[in-house]
């Protein structure tokens, strides 16, 4: 074909018309920040959902412990320094109370020495109210104020160690539902007081507010008084 007839061929040829230009949309950059901060505050709504389930269990647990009806009531005992201590005197304060007695082999041992290690967690803590734990004896015939004196020391300085007459320890343990029996003498006249075990937190109202068994750690403790205190908070606000 002759030079001209195929410039005249190309001439009328068609050339497909180009495509529009898609729109470019966000980058991929872009695109993972939006997501990720989607996510973040679906995530900051759950956390906050879950806080205020557990403040509304912690709530429910306490209300239903009151109406328990433990704790009610004052006392009259004698601290480790043979000072008067009445339940009124520790109001405006948390307290842990432990219930036990000196000649314990390891028990109680062991969980003065949690309920110490948990004052001294919330002790690190800035912010925090003091916490008053207090050990009352189940055996006022060998637990007198000198003998409550050696054994508190050796657990934590603001410890404080109460007895009294059988009457007056008889009176405390059946408002707070502690069980005791002192078991028979051996062949030198010691004896095991049998007792239910566990740490009571009473709130700075005086009320009782919840309690933790052995299986409990002093870390658990610590968690669940820190709790306690934040709803406390909230219901004066």
């Amino acid at each position: 074909m002759p030079p001209r007839a195929w410039l005249r061929l190309l001439a009328r040829a068609r050339l497909p018309a180009p495509s529009p230009a898609r729109p470019r949309g966000p980058g991929l950059r872009a695109r993972l920040l939006t997501t990720a901060a989607l996510g973040a505050a679906l995530g900051a709504g759950w956390l906050g959902l879950r806080a205020e389930k557990e403040r509304r269990r912690q709530r429910e647990r306490a209300e239903a412990l009151r109406r328990a009806a433990v704790g009610r009531g004052d006392f009259s005992l004698r601290d480790q320094h043979g000072r008067p201590r009445r339940k009124a005197d520790f109001r405006g304060q948390w307290v842990l109370l432990y219930f036990g007695f000196t000649h314990c082999p390891d028990i109680c041992p062991d969980e003065l020495q949690k309920l110490a290690q948990v004052v001294r967690r919330l002790e690190a803590e800035p912010g925090l109210p003091a916490v008053q734990p207090i050990f009352v004896t189940l055996d006022p015939e060998r637990d007198d104020v000198p003998a409550m004196a050696r054994y508190v020391r050796d657990f934590h300085p603001r410890l404080l160690g109460l007895t009294g007459s059988a009457e007056q320890v008889a009176e405390v343990s059946r408002s707070y539902r502690v069980y005791y029996s002192a078991g028979p003498p051996d062949v030198d006249g010691d004896y095991i007081v049998d007792h239910s075990i566990a740490i009571y937190l009473l709130d700075p109202d005086g009320l009782f507010t919840d309690y933790y068994g052995r299986g409990k750690s002093a870390e658990q403790i610590a968690a669940s008084v820190r709790r306690h205190m934040a709803t406390f908070r909230s219901v004066l606000s």
